[in-house]
């Protein structure tokens, strides 16, 4: 399904608010909170000379967040960066002083840290960025999985010291059960997701995630002219086109959203004009995007700065998996996992029909940059599906952007 969106940015200026959320200034500070992070280093921007020549564009550049933060997943930017600003904003109000980031680590940081709770639902990849960013500092982590999460992703949590609690029913059920009983208890919840009054903290989020933009557009040779992104609740979809729509103004490339046609919220909400929930039916493998309704926040600042909205099926998120192990020519080995690449499943089915190829002004000339989400955060299902266990994969180091 595919859907262009008739009120974008070039009709509606994006929301003041949403424009200094998601603004330069923003992204300088998180840029400057991951200074304090192990690990800290800009993922690789992959080129794929040989797939942009079946496609018949110009350049398709891939961010690769299966290696950021040692999480494998751009998800460590958003709950890790919510948890320490969160953390020296109490630290604050307790010294009645601003406290720099650069106090993380001190006796009186750390205190204020160990009389926290951060709680959080997750499909996986969220929940452990929550948890690693708590133990960082020195908080507790409670995380609320639901039946779906799989055993290896509950595990990868726990590993971080994080109290795991099993939740019946789907991710958004889980959502709802975290929140209440964080109410309850007095903890803080991380939500990637916002609702009605619930809008700061996936904000929060929302900023992590703008650092991969800030440093593709550094690591590419020219910016890009489309851009495919993957949602689940909308966040980092969210966050890529608003800060490109900031940063970018009219220039900003041609965006598109893409989901699981299983669990399409956005799109629905884009064809409905307003949020809509839709019904949970059969689950799809892109574990990681099984929402059913959208971030309130996200689909606020899509609703301005996507141009288009479509899906991708079970198949179309296979197949991508197993095209970025076993690539053709000279482009790189990319290990993907189920939802990782299913912005670049987008384009394949985008850029393969005539009918929206001219939609999005798809052509030769045209700069791609599509995001690889997540590594094998699941290795056991990753070999499952593409026949081999991820380690026997490695990207080409020397093919870069």
């Amino acid at each position: 399904m595919f859907l262009e969106n008739n009120s974008t940015l070039h009709k509606q200026p994006l929301p003041v608010s949403d424009a200094v959320l998601l603004g330069k200034g923003a992204a300088q500070d998180v840029e400057r909170f991951l200074t304090c992070r192990e690990n800290s280093a800009p993922t690789p921007l992959y080129n794929l000379p040989e797939m942009a020549e079946a496609l018949k564009v110009g350049v398709i550049h891939v961010k690769d967040e299966g290696q950021r933060l040692g999480l494998g997943s751009f998800k460590a930017l958003g709950g890790g960066y919510a948890v320490t600003r969160l953390v020296l904003e109490k630290a604050a109000q307790q010294e009645g002083r601003k406290v720099d980031v650069s106090e993380l680590h001190s006796p009186m940081v750390r205190a204020v840290a160990m009389g926290m709770t951060f709680a959080c639902a997750t499909d996986g990849n969220h929940g452990r960025a929550v948890a690693q960013g708590a133990q960082a500092v020195g908080a507790k982590a409670v995380i609320f999985v639901h039946k779906g999460v799989s055993h290896d992703r509950i595990a990868a949590i726990a590993r971080f010291g994080a109290e795991i609690v099993h939740v019946d029913g789907t991710y958004d059920h889980s959502v709802t059960v975290a929140a209440q009983t964080a109410a309850k208890k007095g903890w803080i919840t991380i939500s990637d997701t916002s609702w009605p009054g619930y809008e700061y903290i996936p904000g929060l989020v929302m900023q992590g995630y703008m650092n991969l933009v800030r440093e593709a557009l550094r690591q590419m040779p020219a910016p890009p002219t489309h851009v495919f992104v993957q949602a689940g609740v909308g966040g980092i979809a969210a966050a890529v086109a608003g800060h490109l729509a900031v940063v970018m103004g009219a220039a900003r490339p041609v965006f598109t959203v893409v989901e699981p046609a299983r669990a399409a919220c956005l799109y629905q909400s884009a064809l409905k004009g307003e949020p809509v929930t839709v019904p949970a039916t059969q689950p799809t493998i892109m574990a990681m995007l099984e929402c059913y309704s959208p971030s309130l926040a996200a689909w606020r600042i899509l609703s301005h700065t996507a141009d288009a909205f479509m899906t991708v099926d079970e198949d179309d998120a296979v197949n991508v998996m197993k095209r970025l192990a076993y690539p053709q020519g000279c482009d790189p080995a990319i290990v993907a996992g189920e939802s990782g690449g299913v912005g670049l499943a987008g384009l394949i089915r985008a850029a393969t029909s005539p009918e929206i190829r001219t939609v999005l002004g798809l052509d030769a000339a045209s700069r791609i940059f599509v995001i690889n989400t997540e590594g094998a955060t699941d290795p056991v299902r990753y070999g499952e599906i593409v026949g081999c266990h991820p380690d026997q994969i490695r990207p080409a180091a020397s093919v870069r952007a």
